[in-house]
This record gives structure tokens, C-alpha cells and sequence, in this order.
């Protein structure tokens, strides 16, 4: 394995940590193992903090295979609340508004996830890292400003109804789609479509192409799994 040449590989990300907290984390751990400064390393698509999952990891020379990685089609499993919105879609805020939910169904469920499907234009949350005027716009929506963040095609392959509890409203789904769409979003347009509101309670990326979760190092044993390998200088 040498690092410098180039290595892909993938952890899986913990919750509450940032993507590139992770990848700070392993390329200070890889630099130490090597014996210097500053391995190069790249990660290939943001997951949110408040996310997990699969995060791949592009060292050296294979930096420059990151743009083809997030071309990669990517599948995540997803849990939504429905009947409340908050600022973010997910629960990095409190809930600043409640809908009716007692016209909800499992077949309307069935129904409004089918809309989804195929090629589909999406708001990206405001906070988000997309970047107006070269700012990301989850800093300036973070000192109050007002953030309007265009409409982007984005493609969804398939959405699976996998969970529906009748009793406290709460829905799991699993969503294959393309570069580019938040899952935050998805959730709050599903609960648009449904005449109500619906937020983000969970969220896991559980595969990249061809790397699943079950693929991936577990962020805590970085370390030892860099034991277990023949590396090349």
C-alpha cells in the first residue's frame, strides 16, 4: 500500500463530526504512521455532521480521481419525522413548525415517494455548503442573512418505502440517486407533497459505486487496520 502513489479506500464516518474533521483525522494518523508532515488526501463527497456512513478517501496521486468519485451513484438510508419542519431539515435545529398529519397514509407515503423518482429539480437547503458569491451559504445563513439558492436537476434511481409507523408518524426510506442531492431536502419536498411537514431524524450513507458501508474502516480502529498493512515508501 503506498500512500503517496495513491490509495482508495473508505471509513465510515461517525456522527457528529464533519467530513473533513474525518479526513483530517486520518491523514494526520496516516502522516504519523508514514513518519511525515502531511500525506496528501482528499475526501470524494461532503457527508452533513449530523450523518454517517460511507466516506471515501482518495490519497497522492489517486487525489485526482475525487471528481470521478462523486459521479458515483449513492445509496443512503434515511429516517423522516413527519408532521414538523425545523430551519436546517434535520435535527441540528429544534422544530419551528408543526403541520396536520392525520391525512397521512402509507399509500399516500407510496404514492408522493414515487413522484420523486427520475430526473427531478431540487432547492438545496440553505444550510448547505453550496457557495453564492463564493461564501457558503450555511455562513451567511448563519449570520441571518437571506439565502436564495437556485433550483438543480438532480436524479433520483429509486426511493424504498421500508418502514411506516401509523402511530408516531415516522417514516424510513432507503434512496438511490445521483451528485448533488441532499437528503435534507428530499425530506422537506416529500413533506410539501404531502400537504405537511417532514424533517430529517437520521441519516446514513450506506454506499459509494461499488463501496458499501460494510466495506468501510471503522473510524475507531484507523490505527490498528494501518498495523495490519504492508506499506510502501
Amino acid at each position: 500500500m503506498n500512500f503517496t502513489e495513491g490509495v482508495i479506500f473508505a471509513v465510515d464516518k461517525p456522527y457528529r463530526m464533519s467530513s473533513f474533521g474525518a479526513l483530517a483525522h486520518v491523514r494526520y494518523l496516516v502522516s504519523k504512521k508514514m513518519g511525515v508532515k502531511r500525506v496528501k488526501m482528499g475526501h470524494a463527497g461532503t457527508l452533513d455532521p449530523l450523518a454517517t456512513g460511507v466516506l471515501v478517501l482518495c490519497t497522492g496521486k489517486a487525489t485526482k480521481q475525487i471528481e470521478t468519485w462523486q459521479q458515483h451513484t449513492k445509496e443512503y438510508v434515511a429516517t423522516l419525522q413527519l408532521g414538523a419542519t425545523t430551519a436546517s431539515f434535520d435535527r441540528e435545529h429544534t422544530v419551528d413548525f408543526t403541520f396536520p398529519t392525520r391525512h397521512i397514509t402509507k399509500s399516500l407515503v407510496l404514492e408522493t415517494l414515487r413522484q420523486f423518482e427520475g430526473d427531478v429539480l431540487q432547492v438545496p437547503p440553505s444550510y448547505s455548503a453550496c457557495k453564492i458569491d463564493g461564501h457558503r451559504a450555511y455562513k451567511l445563513t448563519r449570520r441571518g442573512e437571506d439565502v436564495e439558492l437556485q433550483a438543480k436537476p438532480i436524479h433520483i434511481d429509486e426511493i424504498e418505502l421500508l418502514h411506516y409507523d401509523p402511530v408516531r408518524k415516522e417514516v424510513a426510506i432507503r434512496v438511490v440517486c445521483g451528485k448533488g442531492t441532499y437528503i435534507r431536502a428530499l425530506a422537506r419536498d416529500i413533506g410539501e407533497a404531502m400537504g405537511s411537514g417532514v424533517f430529517l431524524t437520521s441519516l446514513r450513507r450506506t454506499r459509494v459505486g461499488d463501496i458499501r458501508v460494510e466495506d468501510c474502516i471503522d473510524f475507531d480502529h484507523i490505527y490498528e487496520w494501518l498495523d495490519r498493512q504492508t506499506i510502501e515508501y
